[in-house]
């Protein structure tokens, strides 16, 4: 038989790190260790009871359940719009500025497979989200990787990036609020990513699902700054703000013309989402209020930031009392050769799983990040066994 060998683009990527790692997290548990795991940011909440009740609802119509349009339906266009306007002061038209995506990490390959060509150069930030890299490697991308560094505030350096060769350059992606830094958005770092693009003509993505999480502040959106709506797109994601990962609920928003383009992939891909979860999700955009996002997107994840501060401070970590989003970032102390080293350390010493920084890129292998999506008696339970594990 002759042998059967996979498409060169295969050969490019790894299995997803948390694929493989949560199997040898799995095998441990099996050896009943316990794992107390600190790794993925899956919010441990339920959504509002009020969009579990619209689900209920719809799901008990008898024709609700066929094949829904590939734009999603007209109720959640316009709460994805409603919700944009009262958040992030952004007005977007439904009916052709918004695209409702089955979670944004799906929008990262449709916008990529809609912008790039073999061989186009795409700007990939390093640490960043590994799906940035690993999509733009299956479709053959030009990487240029471009540095995030907490001397600058983990922000991207315009001088740097200026004196890169960008001629053949079409994307670029940012996500601010930033994971895994928890880097705040600021509008003069919009301002500086819609100038960069415009003059030179690169598309700015900016991937923005930790707005609300631990945020007392103003809600930030890149489409807000004057003149992004005409090279940048904006994916944004109910994941995280809303309790409903497992849910796949998310959009991207740009001009006509980008959306009608990546329209053009998207629907070659899939068929739509389930009617009931879009009515949902519909529900929660406009009926969670202030109160109930104060209360499971910012107190909720407060106390839990202080618990796995102190996890950090144990692990001789140090890191900013400014960060945002659903993870603490630390960097790891000298004694340890690689952030992979603490994060085994932890993982088979205290049964307790963190994530090693050098998956975000090697700017992140001097890092850990804690998840914060782990109730406050086991992020105490996690504290008390790394106090108590056996130390180099």
């Amino acid at each position: 038989m002759k042998d059967i060998k996979p498409a060169d683009r295969v050969n490019c990527i790894s299995e997803y790190y948390f694929s493989k790692k949560l199997k040898e997290v799995a095998a441990l548990n099996a050896q009943g260790k316990n794992i107390i795991s600190l790794g993925i940011g899956s919010p441990d909440m339920p959504p509002s009871e009020n969009t579990i009740k619209a689900l209920k609802a719809e799901a008990e119509k008898k024709n609700t359940h066929g094949y829904q349009s590939y734009v999603g339906i007209p109720e959640l266009r316009k709460a994805f719009a409603a919700w944009y306007k009262k958040w992030f002061g952004v007005e977007l038209n439904p009916d052709n500025e918004i695209q409702p995506l089955i979670g944004s990490k799906e929008g990262i390959l449709h916008v990529s497979m809609t912008f790039l060509n073999k061989g186009d150069g795409v700007l990939v930030p390093n640490p960043g989200y590994p799906t940035y890299l690993s999509v733009s490697r299956l479709l053959e991308a030009d990487v240029k990787i471009y540095d995030l560094d907490e001397n600058n505030g983990w922000q991207p350096d315009f001088e740097k990036l200026e004196a890169m060769d960008l001629s053949n350059v079409k994307l670029m992606w940012v996500n601010y609020p930033n994971m895994p830094t928890g880097t705040p958005a600021t509008k003069e770092l919009f301002k500086k990513l819609v100038d960069f693009g415009k003059r030179h003509g690169i598309i700015i993505c900016n991937d923005n699902p930790y707005s609300f999480i631990c945020n007392e502040g103003e809600k930030l959106s890149l489409l807000a700054t004057e003149g992004a709506k005409d090279i940048c797109i904006e994916m944004n994601s109910m994941s995280k703000s809303h309790n409903m990962a497992g849910w796949r609920m998310a959009m991207l928003a740009s001009n006509k013309q980008f959306i009608e383009w990546i329209l053009r992939v998207k629907s070659n891909v899939d068929s739509g989402m389930f009617r009931p979860l879009q009515i949902a999700a519909a529900e929660a955009l406009l009926n969670n209020d202030e109160e109930w996002h104060k209360q499971y997107n910012v107190e909720l994840y407060k106390r839990r930031r202080v618990l796995a501060n102190k996890i950090l401070d144990t692990l001789g970590c140090t890191y900013s009392k400014n960060q945002i989003g659903m993870f603490a970032w630390g960097k790891i102390p000298e004694k340890y050769a690689s952030s992979a080293e603490l994060a085994d350390d932890v993982l088979y010493n205290a049964n307790v799983f963190i994530t090693p920084g050098f998956i975000f890129g090697s700017n992140g292998e001097r890092y850990v990040r804690i998840s914060l999506c782990c109730t406050e008696e086991k992020l105490e339970e996690a504290l008390e066994r790394i106090k108590n594990r056996k130390t180099r």
